[in-house]
């Protein structure tokens, strides 16, 4: 295994249902080091990832913000001059419902990187994944819950295209941003690829968030569960955006986002290992306790939501979305 520090950054507020998942999961493919922001907290994720730092696991900042401040671009800038993020050798945004899938080899990190060879960044395109027809919110695994995604091949919406960027730590490079990283001038022998191991085109050094036509997924995908299940969907519309603060997340994401196209369970197969890792996590007393009380909240706050003025007709019309007949034309049950 590589002695290399992979980093991932993150913000987060009101996920403590997903934090263990998602912590777990990366932990077995190779991320060392989770630097997360929290702020304005109810359900008690800042409580999770300050247990998580004090087992060694994670590291806990407090995202402190002003009015109409995003969260996410705050906690990226705060991130350059960080000195747990700043020690990393690899650093990579990516939020609680994102779980890079890698595709060759054994499903690990050091497989990636002998895939793609000497880069200075590799780039994942979003994999969407839909609500599969789930209407509760369940405690379980989100990787386990939600099989139906976008096609493979093909983008139903601009926002499907969105990709990630894990980025080597070096001067080539001024910062982290969302999609991808902030260039340094003239950088020499910039050797930044996509999930297939191909050079990114020279439009992509001062802009773009999404993938090109040519984009390849060979050797990773990002595998995005935006919208989760209906009952999860209200709490993040209620929580707010981390980045574009004033947008609400109603119909118009809910449509975009919640794709279900075809059937994935390609994931399965990384989940004996996130298991594993995510059973020494709650074996931890303090830990499954705030686990717990985290969901709890969340069942608590969905019953709140649902009695809440506008509301509950707010959820019947999401439920009423006919987001494609594949689910219930191509699932076989043998």
């Amino acid at each position: 295994m590589t002695d290399q520090i992979y980093t991932i950054v993150t913000t987060m507020k009101n996920e403590g249902p997903f934090i263990l998942e998602w912590i777990a999961y990366h932990r077995s493919i190779g991320f060392t080091d989770f630097t997360v922001f929290t702020n304005d907290c109810d359900d008690g994720t800042d409580k999770i990832i300050i247990r998580l730092e004090e087992l060694g696991v994670a590291t806990h900042v407090v995202n402190r913000l002003k009015p109409g401040q995003s969260p996410q671009r705050k906690a990226l800038r705060r991130t350059q001059w960080h000195d747990k993020t700043q020690e990393a050798d690899w650093l990579m945004c990516a939020d609680v419902d994102e779980f890079l899938m890698i595709r060759v080899g054994d499903g690990h990190i050091d497989d990636l990187m002998a895939a793609v060879g000497d880069v200075d960044a590799i780039s994942f395109c979003w994999k969407l994944f839909g609500h599969g027809q789930i209407e509760g919110f369940e405690p379980g695994f989100v990787t386990e819950q939600f099989l139906w995604a976008a096609p493979e091949d093909s983008y139903p919406n601009q926002r499907a295209s969105g990709m990630k960027t894990m980025m080597r730590n070096n001067d080539k490079f001024v910062r982290l941003k969302i999609h991808r990283p902030l260039v340094a001038d003239d950088p020499k022998d910039l050797r930044w690829v996509d999930a297939g191991g191909q050079q990114m085109p020279a439009r992509y050094l001062r802009s773009k968030w999404s993938a090109h036509r040519g984009f390849s997924h060979q050797y990773a995908r990002l595998h995005h569960y935006a919208v989760r299940s209906i009952d999860s969907f209200l709490v993040k519309r209620d929580r707010g955006r981390t980045n574009h603060i004033n947008a609400d997340q109603g119909i118009d994401y809910w449509q975009s986002m919640n794709t279900n196209h075809a059937y994935d369970d390609t994931i399965l197969a990384r989940l004996p290992a996130a298991r594993a890792e995510y059973d020494r996590l709650i074996a931890d007393p303090v830990l499954a306790q705030l686990h717990a009380a985290a969901c709890d909240w969340h069942i608590a706050k969905i019953k709140e939501l649902k009695a809440r003025e506008g509301w509950p007709e707010f959820r019947a019309q999401i439920a009423g979305i006919d987001h494609g007949a594949a689910w219930r034309e191509n699932r076989t049950d043998d």
